[in-house]
């Protein structure tokens, strides 16, 4: 399609809405777009529609139907409602739960979305401020509802918002109801088909019940109360980043036994705007240092950050010369595995019948952790909602004992369906008080994980490529590693090649080729070298980007060869950025 066309196209796209029923606000947004020379801002308005992606919806807030926006939601609870009231038509009422985090727009967003799906006779539990997103998961299996969602968009800039939607297990929506659900949303192809006037008998305001059902479940997962108990005024200093974290993860960790939880002021401001930060991300070592500052004058013994909607953890620990270091999604996820597993064991929990589950981007060490004490570990998609999937396949049958991925994220109970700041908070904090019990700080007992299961060194790396062109060229992207791999990466040979897009596996060194056994097909590419470098290629679901996800390894025989393995895996990780050309 030439420039020219698009442009009529997004013009007669733009009219529609200049033309319906929509506000005055909105209406003056879109004539300043078209009366602009510069009609940038009008196509990447109007070029597509949002979809849901592996986070659901997500986008600039703004007008138009490429952002998000009171219609765009709208469009997305009138086209939820409509399936909701097809697929549970036996139910007597249809509930669901809608929650808010700390963004501009959110609440607005989250009101809305209660007067449609109730004006669609659909009860609604909506929380009485903004909440944590896994607090709405646990929430959509407490009260029995049939779905549930969050107004969100987790780590991104402040200039974006979200739509998470779950399903009826508490767990975001997979295939088919994700995608029946935009079917049902491509149908509403006029605003006036978006039951805006809402029924407040159908609305119930939630909250403080359910915030402490949510902190009493959290506590039953604690395997080491002893060291707690022992080690109590451990020094935790903990930002929510502005978020949804603010009030409810230093009241879990007061109620699981912590005394001395530090805040850091400042960060403890809810604002969408995100005043302190340049972007709420704990996976940006910016977005830690106010709190790491804090950690120095307090002379602390671990930070801890949650993201906006408070379901991704950021950690940070001093090392052994006392200067504070940046753990990364895999080490933290590491630490988890290990911790879980060690005294899932100790306590005689471990039967044959357990597993974990990990992303196929995440470290290939929790596998050999999991297999080395006899528990099984599954991988699947990025995006939790993957993770949860596998819970849902397992319910009843196996035993779940915890599941993560890179990019800080991790669920270690069932409750939830979702990656889970709150509890992972408390849980991080039991395993600082448990290695400080045993004689360890965090960073040693990562290096003894390392000795015992040989090092591993992860890189991400994400090539931002923003708007219509750049998805272009990203999709290009991936079209040049599919139909030209590499041979070799950083002078090891390339020998497994997975493709997760076809569901091929090919082994280069055998000419063996299978199908990769998976629940649907995903646009990720995998090449795993000789040396056991694995590097990963896939586009963001939720961001403009594509991400490469490098993982070498290494060898340890002491604590003492920690800095020389960190070392040797830096010059490899650069060695592969070079063969990659990222």
């Amino acid at each position: 399609m030439d420039n020219n066309t698009l442009l009529n196209e997004v013009i007669a796209k733009a009219q529609t809405w200049l033309d319906g029923n929509y506000n005055d606000e909105t209406k003056a947004e879109i004539r300043k777009m078209m009366d602009a020379e510069d009609k940038t801002d009008l196509i990447e308005s109007f070029y597509r529609d949002l979809e849901f992606g592996t986070g659901g919806l997500r986008g600039i807030m703004g007008a138009g139907t490429n952002r998000m926006n009171i219609y765009t939601v709208g469009a997305a609870t009138q086209g939820l409602s409509n399936y909701l009231l097809s697929q549970f038509a036996d139910i007597e009422q249809i509930s669901v739960v809608i929650g808010h985090d700390c963004r501009n727009n959110s609440r607005l967003f989250s009101e809305i979305s209660a007067n449609i799906f109730s004006a669609n006779g659909i009860k609604v539990y909506l929380f009485e401020d903004l909440r944590p997103t896994p607090e709405v998961s646990f929430a959509i299996r407490h009260f029995g509802c049939q779905s549930g969602i969050i107004l969100t968009a987790s780590h991104n800039p402040k200039e974006y918002n979200g739509y998470k939607a779950y399903w009826d297990d508490g767990a975001q929506m997979i295939a088919p109801h994700d995608e029946n659900v935009i079917t049902e949303v491509m149908k509403i192809t006029n605003v006036d088909d978006i039951k805006f006037e809402g029924n407040p008998a159908l609305i119930e305001i939630i909250g403080e019940k359910v915030d402490q059902a949510f902190i009493e479940a959290i506590k039953t997962i604690s395997l080491s109360p002893d060291a707690i108990s022992r080690n109590k005024d451990l020094k935790i200093v903990y930002t929510p980043i502005h978020g949804t974290g603010v009030e409810l993860i230093p009241r879990a960790l007061r109620e699981y036994g912590f005394t001395n939880i530090i805040p850091v002021p400042e960060q403890n401001v809810v604002s969408g705007n995100f005043p302190t930060v340049i972007s709420p991300n704990p996976e940006e070592p910016a977005a830690l240092d106010m709190a790491v500052k804090k950690a120095i004058e307090t002379d602390a013994d671990i930070v801890m950050a949650s993201d906006p909607d408070a379901d991704r953890l950021g950690i940070a620990v001093k090392n052994d010369k006392g200067e504070w270091i940046l753990v990364n999604g895999n080490q933290t996820a590491l630490l988890f595995i290990y911790y879980l597993i060690r005294r899932w064991k100790e306590l005689g929990k471990v039967t044959g019948n357990e597993y974990v589950v990990k992303t196929i981007v995440t470290t290939e060490i929790i596998k050999e952790i999991a297999e080395k004490n006899g528990v099984e570990c599954f991988d699947c998609f990025t995006g939790f909602k993957w993770i949860a999937a596998v819970m849902r396949e397992n319910e009843g049958i196996k035993e779940y004992i915890g599941g993560g991925e890179e990019s800080y994220g991790f669920l270690p109970e069932t409750f939830v369906r979702d990656k889970d700041a709150v509890s992972s908070c408390t849980l991080m904090a039991e395993i600082t008080a448990w290695a400080k019990d045993n004689g360890k700080t965090l960073y040693e007992l990562l290096q003894d994980i390392y000795l015992e299961y040989g090092y591993g060194k992860e890189k991400g790396i994400s090539v931002v490529r923003k708007g219509k062109s750049g998805a272009e060229e990203i999709a290009q992207i991936m079209s040049d590693f599919r139909t030209n791999p590499p041979k070799e990466i950083a002078g090891s040979k390339v020998c497994i090649i997975k493709d997760y897009k076809t569901l091929k596996y090919k082994n280069l060194l055998t000419n063996e080729e299978s199908v990769l056994d998976m629940p649907a097909t995903s646009n990720v590419l995998q090449y795993f070298t000789e040396d056991g470098t694995k590097i990963s290629v896939r586009p963001s679901g939720t961001e403009p980007k594509i991400k490469f996800y490098i993982e070498v390894r290494g060898e340890m025989k002491s604590r003492a060869d920690y800095n020389a393995a960190d070392a040797a895996a830096n010059a490899k990780v650069e060695a592969v950025r070079a063969s990659l050309g990222v």
